[in-house]
């Protein structure tokens, strides 16, 4: 099973080339955030990330067996603990994704929404690292989402292994473990999408697999669509190629191409 559990729309995909592109790659279950990054949505506009979330609603509403979306808001928006708990309840989104720009993880104004999600049961997962739009990865150093664990139920997920603070990601997620908490327990999982130029993914996959191991590791593509599945199965091969330099075992790649995320999102296949 492989579960791609990073897939952004940009607002101009339909429901049967999005499955389509999936087949092509040998995808069964994608995680689609909400546009935030392409025209007409942006972060900073409450209305354009609430018609964010209805169109992806309707792109994943008849294919929840495939397709799980995760809805966006902006914590700096007063009213975005309501807006998420619409787009659960009436949207019918699964999960959330939070950026932040303009920010911290630390915020009360963050932590309003993590009760909301906690409240929900609904995953979040936070961009980590350096950011494109080259001012805001200053919010989002790894060590910042240690304040998640002020709502211990919430299950969440940093994408691209924060890089370049991989080696401070690793550590936060190391912290459960050192407390002999069972990986499918553990609050925090890490995805191991595009963040590290490739001159650094050896390494960085390297240290995550030492300390973290594959059940808190999980696939994701971070590619927009539309695109092909052709697009999409770069990433896949681009991950096998690290696993096959790495040694990883069969169970271990199972574990990172489908069973983490599986389990962070409630899957059977995760149990």
């Amino acid at each position: 099973m492989i579960v791609d559990a990073h897939l952004h729309c940009s607002g101009g995909e339909q429901s049967a080339e999005a499955l389509r592109s999936l087949d092509e790659a040998g995808v069964d279950v994608a995680v689609l955030l909400a546009p935030f990054l392409t025209d007409p949505y942006m972060l900073a506009e409450r209305d354009s990330l609430r018609a964010a979330n209805e169109h992806l609603s309707a792109l994943v509403r008849d294919h929840t067996d495939r397709l799980i979306g995760f809805a966006v808001v902006n914590p700096l928006h007063r009213e975005a603990p309501d807006d998420l708990e619409d787009a659960v309840g009436r949207l019918g989104l699964r999960g959330l994704k939070l950026v932040p720009a303009g920010w911290y993880p630390y915020d009360e104004s963050a932590h309003r929404v993590y009760e909301r999600a906690a409240t929900l049961g609904v995953p979040i997962l936070f961009h980590s690292g350096i950011f494109i739009d080259g001012r805001s990865g200053r919010f989002c150093r790894p060590a910042f989402y240690e304040a998640v664990r002020d709502h211990p139920a919430l299950r969440v997920t940093l994408a691209h292994v924060g890089w370049p603070w991989y080696d401070e990601a690793i550590a936060v997620g190391l912290i459960d473990l050192i407390k002999g908490i069972a990986p499918q327990d553990c609050q925090f999982r890490f995805d191991i999408s595009f963040g590290p130029p490739p001159i650094y993914r050896h390494e960085v996959f390297e240290r995550a697999l030492a300390v973290l191991g594959p059940a808190l590791l999980q696939f994701g593509s971070d590619r927009f669509l539309p695109c092909s599945g052709e697009h999409i199965r770069t990433a896949i091969d681009e991950v096998a190629t690290l696993l096959d330099g790495l040694r990883v075992d069969a169970g271990g790649r199972e574990r990172i191409m489908g069973r983490t995320a599986a389990t962070w999102l409630g899957l059977p296949a995760g149990r």
